[in-house]
């Protein structure tokens, strides 16, 4: 079977249940999505990042393949966004496809139109959709009624896409993955769980560093033993024994969008959890600062930290195109 006609039969051998007098788009063994990690494999994991590592080299030289010729990707945004709408457009404009960006506000999910009648409407339009939104139900809802493959750009459970990203730049800088440790300092977010099961499929360890109330909550613990080597993954309070042998420290915004009405209340519990100079200083020399942006400069890091020779956050936002344009590949079987 050729890859152009193992794509089509994706979208027309649904096999349809009834509920409710709807059809929900269920069973097809072919179509994938890329919601969350758990059920990607290491060995997949390391092909996506080959794949992306050689069209990375490939762009720096100006070359580009135009394999999605004629495909079209619809992005659906409940968020703002920089790094995830840009480097998803440049991806498929790289690619040779065309790209069409629709926010909430003229979709109306639930408001002007159903999700399931959206899902199977744009399912007919295009070839791939990206969601970011932000209740993780919505994309996983979603999911369920397209007949294309959906990925998430973030929800409030889940940012695989920045996971891919941040082992590319991990990659680059280290070659071999397995047998590294990565460091979070800050919010057991949707950024560290993603970040978190990505680290584990391909052998790093990951250690979260959050104050009370702020880690990893038991259902993701057990979602992560259930998918990973649970010995890959470790939490404590103390941020300074949490980096002693870091190869990255990572961190994030301590209040999330959507969040903001806990910006006093965070503010106060993560004092301490600032990633400055003398974090870093605490971490081996040879360590990497990787932060997903935007960053809020003087709370979760510094400037000094932020331009420091150890750090690699504007590299690591750069990498989000090469990570995702394997990702289109692969969802397209290009």
């Amino acid at each position: 079977m050729t890859k152009k006609s193992e794509s089509n039969m994706r979208k027309n051998t649904i096999l349809a249940a009834t509920t409710n007098g709807l059809k929900i788009a269920s069973g097809n063994p072919l179509l994938r999505h890329f919601i969350e990690l758990t059920d990607w494999t290491g060995a997949e994991i390391e092909r996506l990042l080959k794949d992306a590592l050689r069209m990375k080299k490939d762009a720096l030289k100006g070359k580009h393949k135009a394999v999605l010729q004629g495909r079209v990707l619809g992005l659906i945004f409940e968020k703002p966004s920089l790094r995830t709408r840009v480097s998803f457009q440049a991806a498929m404009s790289h690619l040779g496809g065309q790209s069409i960006f629709l926010t909430q506000h003229e979709v109306g999910f639930g408001t002007r139109e159903s999700l399931p009648d959206v899902a199977r409407t744009i399912s007919q339009l295009v070839d791939v959709l990206v969601l970011r939104v932000f209740e993780h139900r919505t994309v996983e809802e979603f999911a369920k009624w397209a007949t294309v493959p959906v990925i998430n750009a973030l929800s409030d459970v889940a940012h695989p896409c920045q996971a891919l990203g941040d082992l590319l730049t991990i990659r680059e800088h280290f070659g071999d993955l397995a047998g590294r440790t990565l460091t979070f300092v800050g919010d057991g977010n949707n950024v560290a769980r993603s970040l978190a099961l990505a680290c584990a499929k391909v052998g790093i360890k990951f250690i979260l560093s959050a104050p009370k109330g702020y880690g990893f909550d038991q259902a993701f613990r057990t979602q992560f033993a259930a998918a990973a080597d649970a010995n890959l993954l470790a939490e404590t309070p103390n941020p300074n024994e949490a980096v002693r042998e870091a190869d990255v420290v990572y961190t994030d915004v301590w209040t999330s969008m959507g969040q903001e009405a806990e910006t006093a209340e965070r503010l106060q519990r993560f004092e301490g959890y600032c990633v400055d100079g003398e974090l870093m200083a605490a971490a081996p020399k040879d360590a990497i600062f990787m932060h997903c942006l935007p960053a809020h400069r003087g709370e979760e890091t510094t400037d000094e930290v932020m331009e420091g020779e150890q750090s690699v956050v504007f590299e690591q936002a750069g990498n989000r195109l090469h990570s995702q344009k394997a990702l289109l590949r692969w969802m397209l079987d290009a």
